[in-house]
């Protein structure tokens, strides 16, 4: 009886499978990205005569952001700060708690179908237009001031908030959720017990981002009369004052690198 051996060859290291498997379709994706972006990069009109005649004026003009001035003379540069700290506040926490209902319905994991659709259509309408456009009807609807941009604020932080709310309660552990169900826990138990815990980590360190991007956005829908630190911005390049405009923006530095720090600290303290 003979018996007869085959050897079986292994490759010897290992190579990162191609994310598109279809070399045809992946070589003709990669072309075409590349005669795209030559197309697009061929119809920018770039004049580089202008581009060297504008680097002195450039340079004048960072120039007399130093140094920054932070005596405010005329008393409204700490006013517009104190404006948008408190209607980043405001808003903040006036979008997380409509949000959060909202997010709650719009967990196909939690709600019925009636109320999953209803809840994505509000996340879909407040997230259809960017800040400084719901700043500008907030403006045409209540006048100039800080409400327009607390409003604006708030509808974009619902949008914001619940959808990311919503996909974390979607992508939690079903066997948390079922052995609370499985002791006789009614609705508002198995949330508590089940769902808050593993969504509450990463929505406070959401919170604080967003509390972050809403101090950030009043600098920009102040400008079209959104109130806050913006219109103080836009009154000191107006009256050419560069070295206030530059102590206002390395205060609003300030403020985000210590959101930044304060978002780390509490995601560590909460879990």
């Amino acid at each position: 009886m003979s018996t007869s051996s085959q050897t079986v060859s292994y490759p010897s290291s290992w190579q990162k499978p191609p994310f598109i498997e279809n070399p045809l379709l992946r070589w003709g994706l990669i072309v075409g990205a590349v005669i795209y972006l030559t197309a697009a990069l061929g119809t920018m009109e770039i004049d580089i005569d202008r581009v060297m005649e504008g680097l002195p004026r450039g340079k004048r003009f960072l120039d007399a952001f130093f140094p920054p001035n932070f005596a405010d003379n005329r008393g409204v540069m700490w006013e517009g700060i104190l404006e948008s700290i408190w209607m980043a506040i405001i808003s903040t926490v006036v979008g997380i708690a409509i949000s959060v209902p909202v997010g709650l319905g719009a967990a196909k994991n939690l709600a019925r179908l009636w109320v999953y659709l209803a809840c994505r259509s509000i996340i879909a309408g407040s997230r259809t237009f960017p800040e400084i456009i719901l700043a500008i009807f907030a403006v045409k609807l209540f006048g100039f001031g800080p409400f327009a941009g607390f409003i604006a604020l708030s509808l974009g932080t619902i949008g914001f908030f619940a959808k990311l709310l919503a996909e974390d309660i979607e992508n939690i552990s079903p066997v948390q959720a079922e052995a609370i169900r499985a002791t006789g826990a009614n609705w508002f138990q198995w949330i508590n017990y089940a769902i808050q815990p593993q969504v509450m980590p990463r929505m406070i360190g959401l919170s604080v981002y967003r509390l972050d991007i809403n101090f950030r956005e009043s600098a920009v829908i102040g400008i079209v009369g959104g109130g806050g630190i913006g219109a103080t911005l836009n009154t000191a390049f107006s009256r050419y004052e560069f070295d206030t405009a530059a102590a206002i923006l390395i205060i609003i530095i300030a403020i985000v690198m210590t959101l930044e720090f304060c978002s780390g600290f509490l995601r560590k303290w909460v879990q």
